[in-house]
């Protein structure tokens, strides 16, 4: 099953980084928020991944073509750093297709854009390249499937620290209690969606606005409620939290590490240690 990700966006609540790098190329450790969405994926089998680049594209392109395998893998240096032996790859089973969808594009627009990359694909995957989660996804999708909807999404608390306030007609307040209290639920990311999602979609349409509300209306639209981990780096408040959390290893969103892998869709291939050489001659050898 393809994953689709939203790659393009100006990142104008990260200025500080997104100046001069595209906001899923913003680090979490030692790694770009986008290689912790793709890793989740992968984690799940899912391993065939469809980039909607736009601002600063070239810089995800350059980060993945230049792709180091040890900052995230045990190795062996020997003979001066002239034999660099690998005890495990992250990205080899990965395939990756990038895409350029527009500087300016709405995402309903980019997923158009790639709309010809899908072709065969009767169900696909698709998420913001900012957002970190525990989901469960086999299970997202068993309740996908069971509804038989065109679309799905996961909808979650919001995480920001803020309080709803109820008001009378006379601007009295009648309630106000913290958003945790509150039955209230966001859009988070991770979709599904069948391949008719596409014939929702207008010209020049976003995403969630116009076509889901067309999806709405048809009772094709279902949502997944997720109350575990969930995390979008949309600020600089945020990333500060998710860089906290990451060196106090504390990082629920890394399924790949604490739980134990089930494909959501089909088998994935089984894992094994292996010890694979790598030799990279010095500079003027």
């Amino acid at each position: 099953m393809k994953v689709v990700l939203f790659c393009g966006g100006l990142g104008t609540r990260l200025r500080e980084y997104s100046e001069s790098i595209p906001k899923p190329m913003v680090n979490i450790g030692y790694r770009p928020i986008i290689w912790h969405v793709m890793k989740y994926y992968a984690h799940f089998g899912h391993t065939d991944f469809i980039l909607c680049l736009g601002y600063r594209g070239d810089v995800i392109k350059q980060y993945f073509l230049n792709y180091e395998e040890c900052l995230s893998n045990d190795f062996q240096l020997s003979k001066g750093g002239r034999e660099l032996q690998l005890y495990s790859r992250d990205i080899d089973q990965w395939n990756i297709t990038f895409v350029d969808t527009g500087h300016y594009a709405p995402i309903g627009q980019r997923l158009k854009a790639v709309e010809q990359y899908l072709e065969g694909e009767d169900v696909f995957l698709a998420n913001y390249s900012d957002g970190l989660s525990d989901l469960p996804l086999p299970s997202y999708l068993d309740n996908f499937y069971r509804n038989d909807a065109i679309a799905s999404f996961v909808c979650v608390r919001p995480s920001q620290s803020f309080h709803i306030v109820s008001l009378a007609e006379t601007n009295v307040v009648t309630d106000i209690r913290h958003v945790d209290a509150a039955d209230l639920r966001i859009n988070g990311g991770f979709f599904a969606f069948k391949r008719e999602i596409f014939d929702y979609i207008g010209d020049g349409e976003d995403l969630v606005a116009e076509p889901f509300q067309r999806l709405i209306g048809k009772g094709g639209l279902v949502a997944y409620k997720h109350d575990g981990f969930w995390a979008c780096m949309d600020t600089f408040k945020d990333k500060q939290r998710l860089d906290e959390m990451n060196a106090q290893g504390d990082c629920p969103w890394e399924v790949w590490r604490t739980a134990p892998a089930r494909a959501a869709a089909a088998p994935a291939r089984e894992s094994r240690p292996i010890s694979l050489p790598v030799t990279r001659a010095r500079a003027g050898e």
